[in-house]
């Protein structure tokens, strides 16, 4: 792999940013897909961790997860669409994974899931500070 610090990207570094936003797409699109199909669900789930108006977040989470993952995915607004989801993403671990009010024998598997939306968030800046690399609708 070129490590020169040239401003203009390698094949391999495009190659590297398409991987990385089908990989981080893969887990949003069919979130906010399961999330529309099951949509009862999902609002008795957002609800069941006492937030306001469990219906707009529910067709926010679907927007966000199917729509700016879609657009992550085709690298369309990718910076943007990256910024958001990180958000959403490391607002989403506050709420639903609270391994700390857990005892410590129910806490392990959220604080897995906690620190993995940390690790998403970060791979997501990424995207912010860098964006979507040459192999995009961006295409910068």
């Amino acid at each position: 792999m070129n490590t020169s610090t040239s401003l203009s990207p390698s094949p391999a570094q495009d190659g590297l940013a398409l991987l990385g936003r089908i990989l981080l797409a893969v887990l949003f699109i069919p979130a906010g897909f399961g999330k529309l199909t099951g949509f009862a669900g999902t609002v008795g789930y957002i609800g069941s961790v006492g937030l306001p108006l469990p219906q707009v977040g529910a067709a926010l989470a679907i927007v966000v997860e199917l729509g700016l993952g879609l657009a992550l995915l085709l690298g369309f607004k990718t910076r943007l669409a990256a910024l958001v989801l990180a958000l959403f993403t490391l607002a989403a671990s506050f709420f639903f994974h609270k391994y700390w009010a857990l005892p410590a024998d129910k806490a392990m598997v959220q604080q897995l899931m906690f620190m993995k939306n940390v690790a998403i968030t970060g791979g997501l800046l990424a995207f912010v500070a860098f964006g979507a690399g040459r192999l995009s609708i961006d295409r910068r």
